[in-house]
């Protein structure tokens, strides 16, 4: 969409009628900074949404060779081509004040609706009071936990603090002493995360290079590029070590 059509659907936006707050939810009102809602980012200034769900970059219209000012990401959600679903638009608004916001979109006119947008209510441990570094209740060592419970944000993240509990506890059942995979790893990443962060004001995150220790010899390589390609292929290799010494194998056996 151009400008004059962006800035028209961010005043709609500001204007639309929200969902009230259950009293519960009044208590503690906290929002993911990964997801929040379009309507909160659009409070956050005008272009607030163009360096988010709406971001232009890498994208050129066809019909004339330009880039827009901003755009609306649609991702098919059945096999048929008939629903889509609009990216990154979790929201709070009233079902009637999305449909009238949303179709000031251009090539929106006319949708029909099938499901609104939402938002939900997460609930996670304040991890780093209560886990230690192999996802284990500090208080009750018998308990692990993992997934979204833990304090981190994503399906694959979530996967990966069930496989750490699981092998793990694997390990300890064999009568090993198994360590927290390592800290130069994305699941080490994870683990100091949700263990070495402050307890106060804890919230969930993705993985990112930000949570993973850089290894020492790397920190020098001034290339971005260069230093990311070659602390992956580093990590690769660190975590197949702990893998296989969580197995009693050696790291040659891998």
């Amino acid at each position: 969409m151009d400008r004059s059509a962006y800035e028209g659907f961010v005043a709609a936006l500001l204007e639309a009628e929200k969902q009230p707050f259950k009293s519960f939810e009044l208590e503690d009102i906290r929002y993911f900074e990964g997801c929040l809602p379009i309507e909160v980012m659009a409070e956050r200034g005008l272009d607030t949404l163009r360096f988010g769900p709406m971001k232009p970059v890498g994208l050129v219209d066809p019909a004339t060779g330009r880039r827009p000012y901003a755009v609306v990401q649609l991702r098919q959600d059945d096999l048929a081509a008939e629903h889509w679903n609009l990216v990154g638009f979790q929201t709070k608004l009233k079902e009637a004040e999305q449909a009238r916001v949303f179709r000031t979109i251009p090539g929106l006119g006319q949708a029909r609706f099938v499901r609104f947008g939402m938002i939900h209510r997460n609930t996670f441990l304040n991890a780093p009071a209560h886990l230690d570094p192999l996802l284990r209740l500090r208080q009750r060592s018998a308990i692990r936990v993992a997934g979204q419970l833990t304090g981190v944000e994503g399906y694959v993240e979530s996967a990966a603090t069930g496989l750490i509990a699981a092998r793990t506890l694997a390990a300890e059942l064999a009568g090993r002493s198994p360590q927290p995979p390592p800290p130069d790893t994305a699941c080490g990443g994870l683990v100091r995360h949700l263990t070495e962060r402050s307890p106060s004001g804890f919230q969930p995150a993705n993985i990112s290079w930000g949570l993973i220790a850089t290894p020492p010899p790397l920190a020098a390589v001034r290339s971005r590029r260069e230093r990311r390609e070659r602390h992956a292929e580093h990590a690769l290799a660190s975590i197949a070590g702990w893998a296989a010494t969580l197995r009693g194998a050696t790291r040659e056996s891998v």
